[in-house]
């Protein structure tokens, strides 16, 4: 596969990872799209098992779904802004400390943005609590298996 294949390829599962943040973009299927993508025309065995993991991922996800409170931000007063915050933040911090900087940037990113709106701690940490209870929560589990999604293609990437 070309280079510039490779870097369409990440686009698009970058595209996929922020369309998880905006209602109504299936960021999750255009994730799964771009590695379909990738394995189709790489065609080697990391890329068939990087499909494979990547395809239980998302369809674990698709399992939870029910189980988990709605996405609508509605109920806690919260704009639809601060969850994105949290997300871009939680995408940054995935990336900067594997995995684990994934929650951290989300819940950072959510509380800096709802400091930043409502002015004080207090404020921004109760606001924070009851995101994360109502919309927060659903939001990070599909966006922590689209990233683990990209984690293994990259992972796949630099061992091949």
């Amino acid at each position: 596969m070309d280079v510039w294949q490779l870097v369409l390829v990440g686009l698009v599962m970058l595209l996929g990872l922020l369309g998880v943040l905006i209602p109504g973009v299936p960021g999750q299927a255009i994730v799964w799209a771009a590695v379909v993508w990738w394995a189709l025309s790489d065609t080697s065995g990391a890329a068939w098992v990087v499909l494979m993991v990547a395809t239980a991922l998302l369809l674990v996800n698709q399992a939870l779904r029910p189980l988990l409170p709605s996405r609508r931000t509605g109920r806690t007063g919260a704009p639809r802004r601060t969850l994105a915050v949290g997300g871009v933040w939680a995408v940054v911090g995935f990336f900067v400390l594997p995995v684990v900087g994934g929650v951290v940037g989300f819940v950072g990113g959510v509380y800096g943005a709802e400091h930043h709106r409502l002015g004080s701690h207090r404020d921004g940490w109760a606001s924070t609590r009851t995101l994360m209870r109502g919309a927060g929560v659903p939001l990070l589990v599909e966006l922590y298996a689209c990233l683990l999604a990209v984690a293994a293609w990259i992972a796949a990437l630099i061992w091949a």
